[in-house]
């Protein structure tokens, strides 16, 4: 059993490697009425490989005729690439993909954003912290903007290390040290235990605003045309699955859905203004989490891309 994980585990690295060189980190870049591109996976997956976001990027230029487009790589290369969605802290990977942004000259003028999964808040991070260069639109696709308290399954890990990493964020999420070197943990919210939350996450607390009102985040989140929060309806990985359009459970238990508008973070990053000006879209999809077609990715993500 121990051998046969090995080798899976050889030929994802394999399989991430020869993505890498098959896919680029960067496509199209010849059309400029298109607005840029940029792109970042969730966890479990990586930057280029062909039947993911290599997939998507190729999708993206041909709908765009030739639309520039970045799917971000973590670290360099595509072994790191991957452990990011696991084991490098939020912080470092947002401040590592604003100095990406920044020095391509092709986003100067502003850039679209989709992220996958946690990807969705990671690029929310973005948008928050780092203005320039501006972001227009930002879709999150099964994205958890409340956090998690629950972890069913994990995408490309053995049923063992999945258990393990859902008993260790059971017990120990706010520690610092979980906090510091799983990624999950840094969006781990019990509401149960919302105190130990607040002061305990690294990453969702602060950018939700739960700490203190933080006004630059505010005012670069609003400067969004469109922020645009896709959910997968019949999804079995996100615990809830309302916190893909910014909802969670009621404070105290773990049953009953708060709505958005009578949330402490609808207040604290003032999406009531955001609202009211048209810049939430609430999109649904049956189907698992990312599961969605290509005829409904044109229909429905690429128009985005297309707006003047």
């Amino acid at each position: 059993m121990c051998l046969c994980r090995t080798l899976i585990l050889l030929l994802l690295i394999v399989l991430l490697i020869l993505g890498y060189v098959w896919w680029k980190p960067t496509a199209g870049g010849t059309n400029p009425d298109v607005l840029p591109t940029v792109l970042w996976h969730g966890m479990g997956d990586s930057c280029c490989v062909p039947i993911s976001l290599g997939a998507i990027m190729k999708l993206i230029v041909e709908e765009t005729k030739g639309g520039y487009v970045r799917s971000m790589e973590i670290g360099g290369n595509p072994v790191m690439d991957w452990q990011s969605g696991f084991f490098i802290h939020p912080n470092e990977q947002v401040e590592y993909v604003c100095r990406q942004l920044l020095l391509d000259e092709r986003l100067a003028k502003g850039y679209n954003a989709i992220g996958f999964s946690q990807g969705g808040q990671f690029l929310r991070a973005v948008a928050q912290r780092c203005p320039t260069p501006p972001m227009r639109t930002l879709v999150t696709l099964g994205g958890q903007h409340q956090g998690v308290f629950g972890l069913p399954m994990c995408l490309t890990l053995s049923n063992s290390a999945c258990d393990y990493i859902s008993r260790l964020l059971n017990s120990v999420a706010y520690s610092e040290m979980t906090q510091h070197n799983l990624v999950q943990a840094t969006y781990w919210h019990d509401p149960i235990m919302e105190n130990h939350y607040r002061l305990g996450s690294t990453f969702l607390a602060d950018i939700n605003n739960e700490l203190y009102l933080n006004e630059f985040y505010i005012e670069n989140l609003h400067k969004l045309k469109k922020f645009v929060m896709v959910k997968f309806l019949n999804d079995t990985i996100v615990q809830p699955k309302e916190s893909q359009w910014f909802q969670f459970y009621t404070s105290g238990q773990d049953k009953v859905i708060q709505p958005l508008n009578e949330s402490k973070v609808y207040q604290n990053l003032r999406l009531m203004k955001m609202e009211k000006e048209g810049k939430l879209v609430f999109l649904g999809v049956e189907g698992d989490h990312l599961a969605i077609s290509k005829a409904w990715f044109i229909k429905n993500i690429v128009p985005l891309l297309l707006e003047k």
